[in-house]
């Protein structure tokens, strides 16, 4: 297993994160669909989509002693497979329990591919071409994130959503057979668990400060995707349709953004760019403040866009860089971080939400955020840096 080609792995890992990009979005792309086929009522589908963010926390804690102990092909792979087997479960299956279960195993498989196709691309990556890869790797996420929605919307007129997931599922079946028989790089723990190792990370105060910008940076994307619309509409009186078209300039922001990365990343070191990254982000939000006209929303929202664009991909690389042994698992505590700052920012919003004009204080409280990025990632690079002289 020690010879593999590069580039070969890394599509496999461009196709694990596209799969992850699908995973995100479907759910909430077919649910009313699926609402009105199975007639649920709003407890019901609430506890459905609660599944989504469950299986992808087991997901993210549970792929990284498993990769470093039996190597990435043994989880990417049946994870890509677990996908798509929700997917087919969102067309098929008309019992709840059922459902539940397709949407765990969505979860769970994208939750999976997220941490297992960044920590393959770290491992294969020179420290200089990590942040450059990562960021390519990223533009995989949007193309699933983005296509399944194009999909649905070209096709809906002409054909039923389950026959619409079927097509997509037999598309995504050809990515998993190009997989199979690819040689990846051998494990990198295959003597046993790494559990003491893993544990001992926790106590990496180096680490913990990283994975607590993620804990910000996925909370920011995730209040953006869920509450932008919202304080358009009723900070800024905005219609739907355009409140829709200035979220979608988020989207397209982060992956021209990413493009760009591609070719900066090799330049420049991406811990560079990053606190440049934060003031950009914060210089949109600044936009998205007293009452935005659709215009102004729109630009805003596309350097919000630009400017979180580069969090993931610096700080996955930054631990590639300082964790290599033991990668995997690292990038599990990280992204497991970030996922409960998903869940927690999401959840303070929705108290805020509930006060009268509590929604107007949206674009502050994600400047706030920033701030606390990016001290943060100050603190972690000092910290680095006296660790590094006394070590020598």
């Amino acid at each position: 297993m020690g010879n593999y080609h590069k580039n070969l792995v890394f599509t496999a890992a461009c196709i694990g994160m596209c799969f992850f990009g699908v995973s995100m979005i479907t759910l909430g792309a077919v649910l009313p669909s699926l609402v009105n086929k199975l007639d649920l009522s709003g407890l019901q589908t609430t506890t459905l989509v609660t599944f989504l963010p469950l299986g992808m926390l087991i997901g993210s804690l549970i792929f990284g002693p498993i990769v470093d102990h039996f190597g990435h092909k043994a989880l990417l792979v049946p994870s890509c497979i677990i996908v798509l087997l929700g997917m087919e479960g969102l067309a098929f299956f008309e019992n709840i329990p059922l459902l539940q279960a397709s949407i765990i195993g969505i979860g769970l498989g994208g939750g999976i591919l997220n941490g297992e196709t960044n920590a393959l691309v770290a491992d294969i990556s020179g420290e200089s071409e990590k942040g450059s890869r990562l960021s390519f790797l990223g533009m995989f996420y949007g193309l699933g994130a983005l296509g399944i929605p194009m999909l649905l919307g070209a096709l809906s007129r002409h054909f039923t959503f389950e026959a619409i997931l079927q097509g997509i599922g037999t598309i995504m079946l050809i990515g998993i057979v190009y997989c199979i028989p690819i040689r990846f790089p051998a494990p990198k723990q295959a003597q046993g668990f790494p559990v003491k190792e893993g544990l001992g990370l926790l106590k990496e105060s180096s680490l913990l400060l990283l994975s607590l910008i993620l804990f910000f940076q996925s909370g920011i994307e995730g209040v953006c995707n869920n509450w932008s619309t919202s304080y358009f509409g009723q900070a800024a009186d905005m219609p739907a349709n355009q409140a829709l078209i200035a979220l979608t300039c988020m989207v397209a922001g982060l992956t021209v953004a990413r493009m760009l990365q591609v070719v900066v990343f090799k330049k420049i070191k991406p811990e560079t760019v990053l606190p440049y990254s934060l003031i950009l982000t914060a210089t949109g939000f600044t936009l998205l403040t007293f009452s935005p006209g659709f215009i102004r929303a729109a630009i805003g929202m596309a350097i919000v866009g630009a400017g979180l664009s580069s969090t993931y991909p610096v700080i996955l690389s930054v631990l590639g860089n300082r964790y290599p042994s033991l990668s995997g698992t690292a990038f599990s505590v990280a992204l497991a971080i970030a996922l409960v700052g998903q869940a927690t920012m999401n959840g303070l919003m929705g108290v805020v939400s509930q006060y009268e004009s509590g929604l107007n204080l949206y674009p502050y409280l994600m400047i706030g955020s920033l701030i606390i990025m990016l001290l943060l990632f100050k603190r972690s690079l000092a910290e680095y840096q006296k660790k590094s002289k006394s070590s020598n």
